[in-house]
């Protein structure tokens, strides 16, 4: 294809679903991240229009910021048309089948993007949908959040292999989605996380397996200050997540060792920023100070979504 951003489309891409990201070969990330910086050099009204006439279904079961904003606007300078559908909107949510929904929506669009709950529902869309079906944020896993990550540490520090990276707090879906971009960049992420929140032990594993080779892994350890030291990046994420609210107060008190703050920040190398994937709670998990300091990353890393989305459909949609 001429005219693709940061070179042509990866073969191993074009017609794939993305719901975790563990499906990539590393050097699949490396094109979507290639295209993606490409992407953001270029203002974006002259994008070149890699997907006119394309049409993407936006299902969102969960209410969402920059999930919605930046696949809309990624979609319309892609030239292709957002059809974004909340669960309300949808027969989906008064009962209709998964099944019969990604069967009648494989007939009518090019792309399912869907934000949801159990990750079971995204596996089942998945399963019966004839075309791309990505994760936008499920329970378990938050790709394509990870992908601006990995963008927003490439802009910083360039070369990713050997990245040391502390995830601080409760070890969930962007825990476990940034321990497996990282294994499949060559970064390390060290996660410090009290018992009660670790990330799944299978993941860990697995991303130490992978990221190996390259440099990279993961391990958990409950000290956040041992977590911290050295590391290029600390990353938190919100400890009271959607329908974590009746468990909010012991979660926090859980969790406030491991607020990322200017004396944690201390702890890590000199030139150490602080990201955190948004909405943020200002003295919970993160402190103001640090999140609208000079060492903050947190503003790239939400535009970043916008690139690394339009980069991923890209390859997803290229024609084979």
């Amino acid at each position: 294809m001429t005219g693709f951003p940061g070179g042509g489309p990866h073969p191993a891409l074009a017609g794939r679903s993305v719901l975790t990201l563990m499906e990539f070969p590393p050097d699949a990330v490396d094109a979507v991240l290639r295209t993606a910086a490409a992407l953001k050099a270029i203002p974006r009204h002259r994008w070149p229009r890699l997907l006119d006439g394309r049409a993407v279904a936006l299902i969102f079961e969960r209410p969402s910021t920059r999930t919605r904003v930046s696949f809309e606007v990624a979609l319309t300078h892609l030239g292709a048309h957002a059809v974004v559908l909340a669960g309300r909107d949808m027969q989906m949510g008064r009962g209709e089948s998964v099944q019969d929904t990604a069967l009648v929506l494989s007939r009518m669009v090019d792309a399912i993007v869907l934000r949801t709950g159990a990750h079971e529902i995204i596996e089942e869309l998945d399963r019966y949908a004839t075309i791309p079906v990505v994760n936008s944020l499920t329970y378990a896993h938050h790709p394509c959040q990870a992908l601006a990550d990995a963008l927003t540490l490439r802009e910083r520090f360039g070369d990713l292999r050997g990245l040391r990276v502390a995830y601080l707090g409760d070890g969930n879906n962007c825990c476990v989605s940034l321990m497996v971009v990282a294994a499949l960049t060559g970064m390390h992420v060290t996660a410090a996380c009290p018992d009660g929140y670790l990330p799944p032990p299978d993941m860990v594993a697995w991303a130490e397996r992978v990221g190996a080779p390259a440099g990279g892994g993961a391990r958990v350890v409950p000290d956040p200050r041992e977590a911290a030291a050295g590391a290029r990046a600390l990353y938190t994420d919100t400890w009271v997540s959607m329908g974590d609210e009746e468990t909010a107060a012991r979660r926090i008190a859980d969790l406030e060792p491991y607020r990322v703050d200017e004396a944690l920040l201390e702890a890590a190398a000199p030139d150490a920023v602080v990201m955190h994937p948004l909405p943020a709670h200002h003295g919970e998990e993160v402190g103001a100070g640090v999140l609208y300091g000079p060492r903050s990353a947190v503003w790239d890393e939400a535009e970043n979504r916008v690139h690394v989305q339009a980069a991923l459909l890209a390859h997803l949609l290229a024609e084979r």
